[in-house]
């Protein structure tokens, strides 16, 4: 069974320009590129990925202008993630299309799985990794999950602000996270329907749930963060010196 991971790497992250501006940066990297002592958030994920055993091959989408001068940053700096196969594809206007381009290069079988995880998510553990395989082999579609701790509120937008409408209750809500994991022959099918249809969705697994099929939670953790704003980076900071 081959296992490989799409690490979609062509958004601009606007919400992180603060940070880099205030660090003294006229044109602040996107936030994959922003460093983290001293490397690319980006190059911190795909070091993840690449020291798990049960990955075979590592698809990162970027934009075109962006694509060489990161294969040089890894061929200088991270010749550790090169021992591991590692194609950079162009990425897309989007998130879905991004990954769609690496589907698009990746050659599998129907029941090999494919990983799609957040190229900002630098601290995932190898024990969501590979319990996200292990799911996906079994059940076809899985994601890494934490229950929500905060009360959450359904709402009804209005000229004048939110108004609260429902409260749901906390046991039926997870934090979705990543990494997310199918059956290759799944995933292929709901991203051809979603691109039938002119469907876009928020995640992988909500083109999998479009289409019926059952996408099952494992456990995730609270420092598998996603790093999208300055505050963000601060605790990834922290978490690197602990």
């Amino acid at each position: 069974m081959k296992v490989a991971v799409i690490i979609p790497a062509a958004g601009l992250g606007t919400r992180m320009a603060p940070a880099a501006v205030s660090r003294g940066k006229k044109n602040p990297p996107s936030k994959q590129f922003t460093e983290l002592a001293g490397q690319p958030i980006l190059i911190h994920t795909l070091r993840k990925f690449a020291e798990s055993p049960e990955v075979t091959e590592i698809f990162v989408a970027l934009r075109p202008e962006e694509i060489e001068k990161f294969r040089a940053r890894l061929e200088k700096d991270a010749k550790d993630i090169l021992a591991k196969k590692v194609q950079l594809v162009e990425g897309g206007e989007h998130r879905q299309e991004s990954v769609a381009n690496a589907i698009a290069a990746v050659r599998a079988e129907a029941d090999d799985i494919i990983l799609v995880h957040d190229a900002v998510r630098p601290f995932v553990t190898h024990e969501i990794i590979q319990e996200v395989i292990e799911a996906a082999q079994k059940h076809g579609a899985a994601i890494a999950g934490v229950p929500a701790v905060d009360t959450v509120k359904q709402v009804e937008r209005t000229a004048e602000g939110a108004v609260v409408t429902a409260t749901i209750p906390r046991e039926r809500v997870v934090m979705a996270q990543t990494p997310q994991g199918f059956r290759y022959g799944l995933l292929k099918k709901v991203f051809d329907e979603a691109a039938a249809d002119g469907f876009v969705g928020t995640d992988e697994a909500s083109l999998v749930e479009r289409s019926g099929q059952e996408v099952v939670v494992v456990m995730g953790s609270p420092r598998n963060i996603k790093i999208t704003t300055p505050a963000d980076l601060e605790l990834a900071e922290f978490f690197l010196k602990r």
